[in-house]
Order: structure tokens, then C-alpha cells, then sequence
């Protein structure tokens, strides 16, 4: 049961203002989206803002902007502040995922089978 007199909510816009310090957005574009790697660079330090531990401690292997803000359950506006903190301090790393694989000429592909045919 919760107690009345707390009215602190995990959710609240209070907490999310408090978590990002009043901030809504990176304070330099970073280029992250919701696709966007982050692996970290070493596991959390004492101290850290919790928040930021929990990114360090998930981000141990590639994850996505997007996997990282439902696994902590914030939202990705949040996610991607403390992120960026995390960039600007030298503990996490950014990529953009792996492109698809180029398929190759319809041409080629069909020369190949002609080939094959012919064996």
C-alpha cells in the first residue's frame, strides 16, 4: 500500500525533472535515436546517479537507445538526456547500427543460377 503521504510517483514529471536536471534535451545534438548502439565503456562507478548506473550496467553489451529506455522504464526523451551525459563524460560510446547488407544485382543473381543450370 502506498503511504499517503508520499507522493513522490516513479512516473511523475517531477522525478523525470529532477532525473534530467530540468533538462528536455542534449545540450548538443548528439544524433541519437531510437536505433542508435550504446555500449558502455566500463561498469558503474559509486555515486553515480542511479539512473546513470543502470544505463552503464544494461549497456555492457551494444544495446539501442530504444531497448535501454524500456528495460529502465523511462521514457526515450529521458533516456536520451542521461545518455548524453553519459557521452559528454567520456563512459559510453554511440554507433549507429550495422547497415543492411547490400543485396546484390537482380543480373548477377539470375547469371548465377544460369550457371548452375548448366553444370
Amino acid at each position: 500500500m502506498r503511504d499517503p503521504g508520499n507522493t513522490w510517483e516513479d512516473g511523475s514529471p517531477e522525478r523525470l525533472y529532477v532525473i534530467t536536471g530540468g533538462r528536455s534535451a542534449p545540450l548538443v545534438p548528439s544524433g541519437l535515436d531510437l536505433v542508435t548502439l550504446i555500449v558502455a565503456k566500463s561498469g558503474p562507478k559509486p555515486g553515480m546517479q542511479p539512473e546513470h548506473a543502470a544505463i552503464m550496467r544494461l549497456c555492457q553489451a551494444p544495446l539501442s537507445v530504444a531497448e535501454i529506455s524500456a528495460y529502465i522504464g523511462l521514457p526515450v526523451s529521458v533516456v536520451t538526456v542521461l545518455i548524453d551525459d553519459l557521452l559528454t563524460a567520456g563512459k559510453v560510446l554511440s554507433r549507429a547500427p550495422v547497415a543492411r547488407a547490400q543485396l546484390p544485382d537482380l543480373a548477377l543473381i539470375e547469371a548465377v543460377i544460369d550457371g548452375l543450370r548448366k553444370l
